[in-house]
């Protein structure tokens, strides 16, 4: 996305930062990070670029991702973490890879999710000749668990149901939310790559509702840190429309 594109919508904002990482609170829309140097896509690693220049020594391949330890995909809101310094990128990364980073998403789906908390434990891989990943793959199929409570059931005045979830990934796999969602029978609201087709209602979801709501970890050694991304007014306003107006009311959400 050109820059001059990118300036007519939501930027990323800063949310918490010390001398060893930052936390930013990534909009809807926005790409994480270039997928190669020919990509002209302005992204939140060219943003923080613009704000953090010494970022471009820190992490694996800084020239494409800049102390970014992970990522949301481009229709994912809320806080991700970045480290300013290589040392502290490798703590980060030791952190994921030994699942000591616990995660919170919020997501609208289709449908009343009857069982209220469980487990989604299925294997995810590529489906052959597409970018799409799916727990009935059998190509490059990694581990891939999510955890689930659901907070609240909506229904539209003409009968149509939601389900507000709370989703905590146990595993980092790419899409993993979405396509163990889309796996049980309820997908996110407004996926255009998993979501439902069938039975959906025109233009009443601004956006793919899934949102990273907090992120915790031990920040040093006996001091741990949660940080939390309000949920942004595009998100709030489709649930007002649906009776529930994240606003004001959270509703145990935390």
């Amino acid at each position: 996305m050109p820059r001059e594109t990118w300036n007519n919508m939501a930027e990323p904002k800063i949310i918490y930062e010390d001398k060893n990482f930052l936390a930013v609170d990534k909009p809807c829309g926005m790409q994480v990070h270039k997928a190669d140097s020919s990509d002209t896509e302005f992204t939140l690693a060219d943003w923080l670029i613009g704000r953090y220049p010494y970022l471009e020594n820190v992490g694996d391949e800084p020239s494409l991702r800049p102390g970014i330890v992970h990522r949301l995909d481009k229709l994912t809101s809320g806080v991700m973490v970045v480290a300013k310094n290589q040392e502290y990128f490798r703590y980060l990364k030791s952190l994921f890879q030994g699942r000591q980073v616990k995660k919170i998403y919020i997501a609208v789906v289709y449908g009343e999710v009857k069982t209220k908390e469980g487990m989604i434990d299925s294997p995810i891989g590529i489906k052959s000749g597409s970018v799409k990943r799916s727990v009935h793959s059998e190509k490059m199929v990694k581990e891939a668990v999510t955890h689930y409570k659901v907070r609240k059931i909506m229904e539209t005045g003409s009968g149509v149901k939601f389900s507000l979830m709370e989703l905590m990934p146990l595993t980092g796999r790419t899409h993993q939310i979405r396509v163990h969602l889309a796996s049980i029978g309820h997908p996110v609201v407004g996926d255009p790559l998993y979501g439902k087709r069938k039975g959906e209602i025109p233009g009443i979801y601004p956006r793919m509702m899934l949102h990273s709501l907090s992120i915790e970890f031990p920040a040093t050694q006996g001091r741990r840190i949660k940080i939390e991304s309000e949920p942004p007014g595009d998100f709030k306003f489709f649930m007002k429309n649906l009776g529930d107006d994240l606003a004001s009311k959270r509703e145990g959400i935390s």
